[in-house]
């Protein structure tokens, strides 16, 4: 499989090591990628697509923490691989996605011996630590619709497309919150002029 997208990131010799021992999978959209209560083997890296993060909540609804695209990777599965923890999270492909593991034997074996590896984990914990505060702000803070748009323009962000593909049910459940007043606020948005909703598409206008 082709690393070029990892090139500017490692060592030559790093990223050999990832053709020799690293496993190659891909995922088509909607699949599951990592579940709660499994162990985690490998740490994945996204080559390609997206990948969608969540956690259950003390009630049992579930959370999206963050997305995951290319090069980036999961900080809590590295955390579980080296302490052999089962996952609490769950990771689902938001589109086609290929990714590759890095066996757990050498994650830490990597850190002593690629000044990049160890450069490239401290970045990813303090990424995805930021984006957890942020969520966190989000839904503390921030008024649902500010929210809303604010999901959207991520998602325009991460697919590079203003026609973002995903069901009211689905916004929301990412949200936290009932399809009723993800319907009305969609709405809203559509009679200002900022939306144009079709079935289970929604197109950003200039502007938004």
């Amino acid at each position: 499989m082709n690393t070029g997208n990892l090139q500017h990131l490692f060592e030559p010799a790093l990223l050999q090591e990832i053709q020799q021992v690293g496993v190659w999978q891909s995922f088509k959209e909607g699949e599951l990628i990592m579940d709660y209560g499994k162990y985690i083997r490998m740490m994945p890296i996204v080559i390609k697509g997206t990948i969608k993060v969540y956690k259950l909540d003390e009630t049992g609804k579930e959370i999206l923490l963050y997305y995951l695209s290319n090069s980036e990777s999961c900080s809590m599965a590295y955390s579980c691989c080296l302490e052999a923890k089962k996952s609490e999270v769950k990771a689902i492909a938001e589109d086609d996605v290929e990714i590759v593991g890095i066996p757990n034997v050498k994650l830490d074996e990597w850190l002593c011996k690629y000044p990049r590896w160890k450069s490239y984990i401290m970045r990813s914990f303090n990424e995805r630590f930021t984006e957890l505060l942020k969520s966190i702000e989000s839904i503390a803070f921030h008024k649902l619709d500010e929210r809303l748009v604010d999901y959207l323009k991520e998602k325009q962000r991460l697919s590079g497309s203003a026609v973002i593909k995903a069901s009211h049910y689905l916004i929301a459940d990412e949200l936290a919150t009932s399809r009723v007043v993800i319907s009305r606020l969609l709405k809203q948005l559509e009679n200002d002029k900022k939306i144009i909703l079709y079935r289970n598409e929604i197109k950003l206008l200039q502007g938004f």
